[in-house]
């Protein structure tokens, strides 16, 4: 089958206009390449960053967002896969939703939110495996990439990897440049290039990993005030069932969209072995900091807004 990933520079809590702009994007890709399937990244409705704008993107799981792919589902003929932050009953979650071109949905919920993204919604539940037309899909949503329990559960099951990235850096301050940047933020851009070919030959399938670009600027957790300037790295990619790069696209080619044929006709076949930990593979020790850090107070604080009813989507 023909796929298109798309890879936006969208900005930060502006929903309805980068949808529109994301709309714009795959009319160009569609128009192009005529594919089976256009995959979009997670949180393709803003950068999905700690900023107080986060808290009005949620939107209903039938609103906006899954309006867009079902009209493009329908008029390109053509299954459309894209994330967004929903409201789910009592709370919301990150949540990709993968769309057949009769308007029929169907929905996967991170199992886990990330570092600050655990300000703005909680974990799903459910395993990301999907019946398709195109057959079985896993969808796997920023660092769902990067776990192996996302691989445990999708092992033998699935012919295709999908979903997206959202792949922040390191803030660029002058102070913390020798370690932050020209360290581990070079550590981060090898990490982000080998996570799809390494899911691909984990499961022994093909993926498809599209990820937001672009530079932003954010606040800083626990420290009001103070800018956090970065960058969405990029690293857009599509791979065979060997981890073999079809096509890519990298920070220094910004906003577009890549497209290659796949087979997904053979039966799954893991190149590699599964690693024994949590992690697929090495993180930088400062990224396991943000991580804990970020999970607490994120989770914290979303649990005390809730009980407060202070979200701005439990006043709908």
């Amino acid at each position: 089958m023909k796929v298109v990933a798309i890879q936006p520079d969208v900005g930060i809590g502006d929903v309805e206009r980068n949808l529109a702009h994301l709309e714009d994007l795959i009319r160009q890709a569609a128009r192009e390449h005529e594919p089976d399937a256009i995959f979009l990244p997670e949180s393709m409705t803003s950068k999905n960053v700690y900023d107080r704008r986060m808290r009005a993107v949620a939107r209903p799981l039938d609103g906006s967002p899954l309006i867009l792919l079902q009209r493009m589902a329908r008029e390109f003929d053509c299954v459309m896969g894209g994330g967004y932050i929903a409201i789910r009953g009592e709370d919301t979650r990150g949540t990709y939703a993968v769309v057949e071109p009769d308007g029929t949905a169907q929905f996967h919920d991170k199992d886990q939110p990330s570092f600050w993204e655990n300000n703005y919604y909680s974990g799903g539940e459910d395993d990301g495996v999907m019946e398709t037309s195109l057959g079985p899909i896993g969808i796997a949503n920023g660092f769902e990439w990067g776990r192996t329990r996302t691989a445990r559960r999708m092992l033998g099951r699935v012919r295709l990897l999908a979903g997206g990235m959202h792949f922040p850096s390191f803030p660029s301050w002058r102070l913390t440049k020798p370690w932050f940047w020209d360290r581990d933020h070079e550590a981060l851009l090898q990490y982000s290039r080998e996570t799809p070919p390494r899911m691909a030959r984990l499961l022994g399938v093909p993926a498809v990993h599209p990820s937001h670009v672009g530079a932003f600027t954010m606040e800083t957790m626990m420290v009001p005030g103070l800018p956090w300037p970065s960058i969405c790295v990029g690293e857009t990619a599509i791979c065979d069932a060997d981890g073999v790069v079809l096509e890519r696209l990298s920070y220094e080619d910004g906003e577009g969209w890549i497209c290659a044929d796949i087979d997904t006709t053979a039966d799954p076949r893991p190149r590699d072995p599964m690693p024994p930990g949590f992690w697929n593979s090495l993180l930088p020790i400062s990224v396991h900091a943000v991580w804990h850090v970020g999970n607490v107070h994120g989770r914290v604080k979303y649990e005390a807004m809730k009980s407060l009813r202070r979200h701005p989507w439990q006043r709908g």
